[in-house]
């Protein structure tokens, strides 16, 4: 009896995971398994270690001094952020801590830059795969990892509802997208807004690539389809705003909230089968 979850990616709108993983502990729904893409994957992890609290503290206490010290801005070749505090919190938490040992199975997804195909992590070691899922192409760089070349898992899944059946097939799925509310992002709203004047680029540039993500996740979910769906309406926060924990914690709560009743009824409900490729 219970439900694997399927954290997608979305940067810091992640901080959303946190309420729904609470929500969903606190109405006594069962997860027995839990996968994740990019900040999905760090909140699956979390949670399958037992950490949901420290992860909660970072979060709620975040500003921007803080996150800059996290991203650690250099300017190298390959990548502008060198990521050493997310290292160091990673491994003041997680340590040695292997994917074995965790007390639920949990995956990352990355993506094999060179194959172009998505890599579900769910043995070996948990920082560098956590690492290796957050590397998002230009900012961070390339983790290499069992021979490969890793970066963001969102750039091939960003919802990863089939590392979540590949974990824990006897369970059916909650997947929990942050990228599908393209129509709530503020850049969209500016431009919807006036459509008959004209717009600065990067608003362009911003608007069109919040579309394309809204879009892959829409894809990815099409492919794999879940047992059960939650988009979070967070599309009016930026995604690099870690700043605003307390706002977007409480939108998962409220969101798994109305949904309880759904989201009950999936527990002992036989899983939907895999979508073969």
């Amino acid at each position: 009896m219970g439900i694997a979850v399927a954290l997608g990616g979305g940067a810091a709108l992640g901080w959303a995971h946190i309420g729904v993983l609470r929500a969903l502990q606190e109405n006594g729904i069962p997860i027995r398994a839990a996968a994740g893409t990019s900040i999905g994957a760090l909140a699956a992890v979390a949670y399958a270690a037992g950490k949901l609290d420290p992860l909660e503290r970072i979060a709620r206490s975040a500003n921007w001094l803080r996150v800059l010290s996290y991203l650690d801005i250099h300017f190298r070749p390959g990548a502008m952020l060198g990521g050493r505090g997310i290292l160091r919190d990673l491994e003041m938490h997680f340590a040695r801590l292997q994917f074995q040992e965790l007390l639920i199975p949990s995956a990352a997804v990355a993506c094999d830059l060179v194959a172009g195909t998505p890599v579900i992590i769910d043995r070996g070691p948990v920082n560098p795969a956590i690492m290796a899922s957050i590397a998002i192409p230009g900012l961070f760089r390339p983790v290499q990892f069992d021979g490969k070349f890793l970066v963001d898992g969102g750039v091939v899944m960003p919802v990863p509802v089939a590392a979540a059946r590949r974990i824990a097939p006897k369970y059916p799925v909650l997947s929990v997208n942050l990228q599908g509310d393209y129509h709530g992002r503020r850049v969209a709203s500016s431009i919807r807004a006036r459509p008959t004047r004209n717009h600065p680029s990067m608003a362009v540039v911003r608007a069109s690539t919040m579309l394309l993500m809204a879009e892959l996740a829409r894809h990815s979910l099409a492919l794999d389809p879940p047992d059960y769906a939650l988009t979070l309406p967070v599309g009016h926060v930026e995604i690099h705003d870690f700043t605003r924990a307390d706002e977007l914690i409480a939108i998962g709560r409220r969101t798994v909230e109305a949904h309880i009743d759904e989201i009950r009824a999936l527990v002992g409900r036989p899983p939907r089968q895999a979508v073969r490729r």
